[in-house]
């Protein structure tokens, strides 16, 4: 069994583009073997069977909770030019000085897809030759909202056993750099150095680094340089059965492997394969609980907000150990 002590500094593979020919051979094979999701059209979901979920609860040792999610941010940046906006409502002036009862209230209001807050992306987020995930057409998407494949299939919640790989510690560096592309053969790697293996039905994180980045030199313009997966690494989730995958950056690396596709990662996982993608996490809470107990599983208990129409939801998951 391979130790569980760092190793020292490494330097990540960099791994080789794909043509376009090369991506659509990856996705038509990727979505071919993909969960059909049955009539219900939950995609890769149906993996997350009761038995799986009641397997998950029963690991839970000491009974700790973790947050996975970022606080949201209300600041402009060159990686948040449209950040949420957060005022208060009530009490005026008048209310707050007068006696008896008066409320505090306020109001919110965010871009869910962007690039700083955590959010969860439905199985509508990705358009690809004007198709959803399973064939269901593009022209389901209006202005008055999405019409299949929303939110609302999760307002049960995600839950089930969620695997932490932490890429940054494999390789011995804080973080990895923008630009850095993971592989399936890191993830492999990862599991290895952390005595933990990921198994069908559960919820993949993928650990880049990018939070600890940002706190330590400054927001930056992620939609040029970010850490990410390389397309390939797709198919390790694919041979794992995995129905969840997250991370701290958007699991997709820019430049993109793919100069064809900006998305590779969102085109394979979620409108191929019918993956629920967790995007812009936060794991620095979570990393030094799972190193102190030797454990990178935990029970995860995903709940985004009932948004019926909605293409992707704010999330705050919790990790439960």
């Amino acid at each position: 069994m391979a130790s569980d002590q760092q190793p020292a500094p490494s330097r990540p593979t960099p791994p080789q583009t794909l043509s376009e020919a090369a991506f659509r051979d990856l996705y038509r094979r990727l979505r071919d073997r993909a969960q059909g999701g049955g009539e219900d059209r939950r995609g890769a979901l149906d993996l997350l069977t009761p038995e799986r979920v009641v397997a998950a609860a029963a690991e839970v040792r000491c009974g700790r909770t973790v947050s996975l999610a970022a606080p949201i941010e209300t600041l402009p940046g060159p990686d948040s030019p449209e950040p949420a906006s957060h005022r208060m409502t009530a009490p005026t002036h008048r209310e707050a000085g007068a006696p008896g009862l008066a409320f505090a209230r306020d109001r919110f209001a965010m871009n869910v897809h962007g690039d700083v807050d955590s959010h969860l992306d439905a199985l509508c987020h990705v358009i690809y030759d004007g198709e959803l995930y399973g064939g269901v057409p593009s022209s389901t998407v209006t202005p008055d909202g999405a019409g299949a494949l929303t939110v609302d299939l999760v307002r049960d919640g995600i839950v089930g056993r969620g695997v932490l790989l932490d890429i940054p510690r494999l390789h011995g560096v804080p973080w990895l750099d923008p630009g850095t592309q993971v592989t399936a053969e890191d993830l492999a790697a990862a599991e290895t150095a952390q005595r933990t293996e990921v198994g069908p039905g559960d919820l993949l994180f993928v650990r880049v680094g990018h939070r600890p980045r940002r706190r330590s030199l400054g927001p930056w313009d992620v939609t040029r340089a970010r850490a990410g997966l390389h397309p390939t690494a797709v198919d390790f989730l694919a041979e794992r059965r995995v129905p969840v995958l997250g991370s701290d950056g958007n699991s997709d690396a820019a430049p993109s492997a793919v100069a064809e596709v900006d998305f590779p990662v969102h085109v394979l996982a979620v409108n191929a394969m019918g993956l629920h993608l967790l995007d812009y996490l936060d794991f620095e809470e979570l990393v030094p609980v799972c190193e102190e107990r030797r454990r990178w599983h935990f029970l995860c208990v995903v709940a985004p907000l009932r948004l019926p129409a909605a293409t992707g939801s704010p999330v705050n998951p919790i990790a439960v150990l």
